[in-house]
């Protein structure tokens, strides 16, 4: 099939390279004149240097993925619009809000445009392992884009088929699935995103937990500010996270890629000091929230997950700083800095 894509980053880029390697055609646009000129020297694709050039090189009706930031789909869409013709379809893979995928499809609807949201997760791995796609829209639309889908997706042999599982029908085991109704792909990638905050915080404390467990060891300041350690003699280990985090890789339950990666990082940076520990975040986590609460569904870890991200972006400084203020007024508390 033939697929225009707009979008030639991290995400973008290698999608279209793994569509390129399974013999589809892929026609490219990318804002940046460098980012174009690479993607074309590369894959020997063509990369338009203008939205006209890009859609006027695709055979109607036009199949066109958007891998773009959520914040720019919508003046994205609007550009689009100006050269696109009944039947088009358009799907955008990124972090879009399931919400902005219903209203949208809405919009284009009138205009005879297919709208599709594909919740997309591989991350710069998926090149070589495949993405995790999951989908939202008209069914029928969907099915038609069915040979994108398997390429992109990883494919059965990417996890070990469970038992019985062989007697359901679906693509789920392929690693793609069609999800529901437009917003339905989105979605599900929402909420995925949202366990993977609390994925990694779970990781991210655990290790921190473990590499201070030389505590007992460390000398202590004795003062009204400072809490003692009762039992230094519990705390008087030196662990290597490297290897902790290479030996639950092998038959722990707590073994994932998310920890292949952890072990990874430590490998290669093992007091991470290429790190800052600013942590970004781009909205799944806060709309994964919003769900829970408008569902009255408990969600405590992502919850905490989420504001933790805040918090190492200097989110609770003003309230750490009031804290702070309070305690030396009703007390004459000082601050303590680290050493």
């Amino acid at each position: 099939m033939q697929l225009g894509m707009i979008g030639l980053g991290r995400m973008g880029g290698n999608m279209a390279r793994r569509l390129i390697k399974t013999g589809h055609e892929v026609i490219g646009y990318a804002t940046t004149l460098k980012t174009r000129d690479a993607f074309a020297k590369e894959t020997g694709a063509v990369a338009a240097s203008s939205l006209n050039e890009f859609v006027s090189t695709l055979i109607p009706p036009r199949l066109i993925w958007l891998m773009i930031p959520a914040a720019v789909v919508d003046e994205t869409l609007n550009n689009l619009c100006a050269y696109l013709e009944k039947g088009d379809i358009i799907v955008d893979g990124g972090n879009s809000y399931y919400v902005d995928d219903i209203r949208r499809a809405k919009e284009l609807k009138p205009m005879g445009i297919h709208f599709v949201d594909c919740g997309t997760s591989g991350g710069v791995w998926g090149l070589e392992r495949g993405y995790c796609l999951m989908i939202g829209g008209e069914e029928a639309t969907v099915g038609r884009l069915d040979p994108i889908f398997s390429a992109l997706a990883p494919g059965i042999d990417a996890a070990p088929r469970l038992p019985g599982r062989e007697k359901m029908a679906g693509t789920a085991e392929l690693g793609y699935l069609y999800c529901g109704s437009h917003g339905a792909g989105h979605f599900v990638k929402m909420v995925h995103n949202g366990i993977e905050y609390g994925l990694m915080q779970a990781y991210a404390e655990g290790f921190n937990i473990l590499r201070h467990a030389n505590a007992g060891r460390l000398e202590r300041a004795v003062d009204a500010e400072t809490t003692p350690l009762r039992n230094p003699e519990e705390y008087q280990y030196e662990l290597d996270l490297r290897d902790i985090a290479e030996v639950w890789r092998r038959g722990s339950v707590i073994s994932s890629w998310l920890l292949d990666l952890t072990a990874k990082a430590l490998l290669n940076d093992p007091d991470l000091v290429g790190f800052g520990g600013r942590v970004s975040d781009s909205g799944e986590g806060r709309w994964t929230i919003k769900a829970a609460i408008d569902e009255d569904v408990p969600a405590p870890v992502l919850t905490a997950a989420l504001f933790e991200r805040f918090n190492s972006r200097a989110g609770a400084e003003f309230a750490d700083k009031l804290i702070s203020a309070m305690r030396f007024e009703f007390g004459g508390h000082q601050e303590k800095y680290a050493k």
